[in-house]
């Protein structure tokens, strides 16, 4: 049990940031109540065979109604921020228009209750669910959406800015974009090539229109970001064929988000691998500008690092080829331990993650780790326990690899475990468990694991 588990805790600095996380898709239910009009999600969920067992996001946690059970929760854990998504389609049922009050109002609740628990908000204003309209009318692949989103940050920022200091645009593009437009495992199911691409770019501009209309409207402290997920990329051998593959593999998964985002330039390779499946033509001049705004923060999710080697995946037709048809499978160290979702486990990763951002990027904004977490076969006792020794081993050594890098130099200012509670998992449903606390999905009960123990422990030590 939990008083088993490593105590001699890595001390971090005063001040630092420490947080849980959720997404409202995934927790809040209530999909058809509160005046909240249709998601890619709600749709997606509603096809046969896309969501395992055929799981929804219908009810999740209840969140929507349970949110200030939720908030004890986390005074309880002792967080000093809660990072959370707000529901696009909650806010403007079609995507556009003017706000839906009931909508404003829940999320202004929430606030309030976690600022009455001393939690600061950490608000998310885009955790892939798009409102259904607008996928209706081209989606991410259309400049539009972009544009509608910044209005949309706009709505949200001015309700609540007065109470929220720390805002995030975009979470994780690369899977609103390649897994979602590309891949096709994520709503709203599209396999793609140009379309993915187009996707990608417009999500960039719609931070970039978000973060200047908030701006325009600050209430003067407000840190203003964006959430990234990447994984530090290495070739399985040194052969010359397998270092071109991770080459690759970086761009895909880093560089297309991190380079114009923090360095102000398109990524070096990206014509000459993509030119088969597109002409780039939804970029405009003045886009790499308006994505390149300041940032006060970058939010970083990490899970597991990539071992790239080369092996054709790519369909020989164009025609047929999606973006993430990059010719690139991964083979990571057979030595490691996996999670229940099969990634590998190497908090080292981590570290050099960190390092490569602070290396390729000078002035690198002060970073936060905004989700990172693991999803393990967790099993309810008898006497309502959950014990889980490879959740903690696995935060133990990602935080300790986390203040080895600020040790070495990187600016890491706060640290927010995924998740809070257990899930909708996307589209592996409820089979998989990434929270702190057990949710038993028949009568709604939350019970907190060693790990929430454990994670309490540390935030509390001196």
């Amino acid at each position: 049990m939990a008083d088993l588990f490593p105590t001699d805790f890595p001390v971090f600095p005063a001040g630092f940031v420490w947080g849980a996380a959720t997404a409202a898709y995934q927790i809040e239910g209530a999909v058809d109540e509160g005046g909240r009009g249709r998601s890619i999600w709600d749709t997606f969920a509603s096809v046969p065979g896309k969501i395992a067992r055929g799981d929804t996001g219908e009810v999740a946690c209840d969140h929507y109604h349970r949110f200030r059970e939720d908030v004890a929760l986390l005074k309880e854990l002792g967080v000093g921020s809660y990072r959370f998504s707000v529901a696009w389609p909650r806010i403007q049922p079609d995507g556009k228009g003017p706000a839906n009050p009931e909508g404003l109002d829940f999320y202004s609740r929430l606030v309030d209750e976690l600022l009455g628990a001393g939690i600061t908000p950490c608000l998310t204003l885009y955790h892939w669910d798009l409102p259904q309209a607008l996928e209706d009318a081209g989606g991410w692949r259309v400049r539009d959406t972009a544009e509608r989103f910044a209005e949309y940050a706009t709505i949200v920022h001015a309700a609540l800015a007065d109470r929220v200091p720390m805002w995030i645009t975009l979470n994780e593009p690369y899977c609103s974009s390649f897994v979602g437009y590309a891949e096709g495992r994520h709503a709203p199911g599209a396999r793609e090539g140009h379309g993915a691409l187009a996707a990608a770019h417009h999500l960039l501009v719609g931070h970039g229109l978000a973060v200047q209309a908030m701006r325009a409207q600050a209430h003067g402290d407000e840190q203003l970001g964006i959430t990234v997920n990447l994984s530090h990329v290495t070739p399985a051998t040194q052969d010359p064929a397998d270092v071109a593959a991770a080459a690759r593999n970086e761009l895909l998964l880093n560089r297309v988000f991190t380079d114009p985002l923090l360095a102000g330039r398109w990524p070096a390779g990206e014509r000459e691998l993509w030119s088969p499946i597109s002409d780039f033509s939804f970029r405009r001049d003045g886009d790499l500008e308006l994505i390149g705004q300041p940032l006060d923060l970058l939010g970083v999710n990490n899970y597991f690092p990539s071992y790239a080697k080369h092996a054709p995946t790519a369909d020989e037709d164009p025609a047929y080829r999606v973006a993430t048809q990059v010719n690139v499978v991964e083979t990571p160290p057979a030595e490691l331990s996996r999670t229940a979702m099969g990634w590998p486990v190497e908090p080292a990763g981590l570290g050099r993650l960190l390092r490569w951002l602070r290396d390729e990027y000078p002035g690198l904004p002060p970073i936060y780790i905004t989700e990172n977490g693991s999803s393990y076969v967790d099993t309810l006792a008898p006497d309502k326990s959950v014990d889980d020794p490879g959740r903690v081993a696995y935060l133990d050594g990602h935080l300790r690899a986390v203040r080895a890098a600020m040790a070495d130099g990187v600016d890491v200012r706060g640290y927010y475990c995924w998740s809070l509670l257990d899930n909708f998992e996307w589209a592996l449903g409820y089979a998989k468990r990434f929270g702190l606390v057990y949710i038993d999905y028949p009568s709604q009960l939350r019970i907190p694991k060693s790990s929430y123990y454990w994670y309490r422990d540390l935030i509390g030590t001196p």
